[in-house]
């Protein structure tokens, strides 16, 4: 019985809120945490990588879109899976099956191995947003989930600081290898903690009935069954979809590319890279969070979610249209400043872009429309980091004309979401 003295959880009183929500976000930062800094790995590494095992521009972009692809067709499915067998161990499955594939990058060397290697670490990644989403909807009523989703959002962000912070330093002291391993480590060091603390909230002995009926306050949520085709009869899954389409490809860049970019533009090796990272990343955390706290407290002053929502992503998208000038830069750190405001921008447009699965659907759909959307952003970005390695290649490293396009994304992005649903608004669904 929840409370009893034999229990490792003891039961707050049950008729104020124990505020233990903010725990699952917590909670969920750190899965967006160690997911990416699996993934950031090989984009510090990739200079070093390119000079030992003699990759060429569209090598590198094989590799990377591998994952890309991987991570497409793994979103495709996993969200459906999420909203079927649950958060806990839906996510537990996905996070063991990743960690597993980001140490087994230690043991390839051309290639095709590490396009192997890539491919099942993206499959295993491709369950995290969905859980994410689909967690922060079942422990959040929606007035709190922009919120909440900006915090478990900066994840990405604390990821790459601390990718930066260990990644060379393991690299330049035990090799490149065992940068991979320990990195896949920390992953099973979170499984334990996601194992030992995550239920659901009705089934959680910390989670009072206040803050269970708090969770649940959204008056008219439908409680109807949502079957995985049928999500695509919605308009709200295809403003969504347009949106992850549009601007995803941009984030996957900076990840994949920007160490890439700095050395060839200002000759910034891996001893170097920490600090502009950490820079850029920075400011993108703050962004992810401010981003996620705009739009809730616009809708608290009274605003509708429509309104709240899209005027926060314009925001964002006006603010990133200077990305155009970064190659044009005359200095590193000026060049440093210019990602740093577009990085702020994506991560506050991030964010409220997915808060909006939960606007628009019930939660037992969440996981499968976030997934959808996620797919529809990894298939864009494939076809757009196939089409960098072919540019770099053919422009012997000019990173001009892909930059050029980036900043532009976004305000695109916005007018097909508005047109799709100009009024956001829930789905009507069938009758329960």
């Amino acid at each position: 019985m929840a409370g009893s003295s034999g229990d490792a959880v003891t039961a707050p009183p049950a008729g104020r809120q124990s505020g233990y929500r903010w725990t699952i976000a917590a909670l969920l930062f750190g899965a967006m945490t160690v997911n990416y800094v699996d993934r950031q790995v090989l984009g510090l590494l990739a200079p070093t990588l390119t000079r030992e095992l003699h990759w060429s521009e569209t090598d590198y972009a094989t590799i990377v879109s591998t994952w890309t692809a991987a991570y497409a067709v793994g979103l495709l499915f996993m969200g459906n899976v999420m909203d079927r067998i649950g958060v806990r161990r839906g996510l537990a499955a996905a996070v063991t099956g990743w960690s597993l594939a980001a140490m087994a990058h230690a043991l390839v060397r051309t290639v095709t191995g590490f396009s192997v290697v890539r491919a099942l670490l993206g499959l295993g990644e491709s369950g995290n947003f969905p859980a994410a989403n689909k967690a922060v909807a079942e422990w959040f009523p929606k007035k709190e989930r922009a919120l909440a989703t900006g915090i478990f959002n900066s994840g990405p962000n604390a990821a790459v600081v601390l990718a930066a912070l260990l990644v060379p330093w393991i690299t330049l002291s035990l090799g490149w290898r065992w940068a991979f391993v320990a990195t896949g480590t920390l992953d099973l060091l979170w499984l334990a903690a996601w194992l030992l603390v995550y239920r659901e909230p009705a089934a959680h002995p910390r989670v009072t009935a206040a803050e269970l009926a708090y969770i649940r306050s959204d008056p008219g949520e439908s409680t109807a069954a949502l079957p995985w085709r049928s999500l695509f009869g919605y308009r709200q899954t295809w403003a969504y979809a347009v949106g992850k389409a549009l601007t995803d490809p941009v984030w996957l860049f900076y990840l994949f590319w920007l160490p890439k970019f700095l050395d060839v533009r200002f000759n910034v090796h891996l001893a170097a890279l920490p600090l502009p990272l950490i820079v850029i990343y920075s400011a993108a955390s703050a962004g992810s969070v401010l981003g996620g706290w705009a739009s809730g407290a616009l809708i608290a002053r009274g605003w509708t979610v429509n309104r709240a929502r899209k005027i926060t992503m314009l925001v964002a998208a006006v603010a990133i249209l200077p990305t155009v000038l970064a190659p044009r830069a005359t200095s590193m750190w000026l060049a440093v400043a210019v990602v740093s405001v577009a990085a702020t921008a994506h991560q506050w447009w991030s964010t409220t872009l997915l808060t909006t699965p939960g606007d628009l659907f019930p939660r037992q759909a969440v996981g499968s429309a976030t997934g959808i959307g996620g797919f529809a952003g990894m298939l864009a970005a494939f076809l757009f980091q196939r089409a960098t390695g072919a540019i770099l290649e053919m422009t012997h490293g000019d990173y001009a004309p892909v930059f050029a396009v980036l900043g532009f994304l976004y305000l695109a992005a916005l007018g097909l979401i508005h047109l799709l649903v100009p009024r956001m608004e829930p789905a009507r669904l069938p009758a329960a």
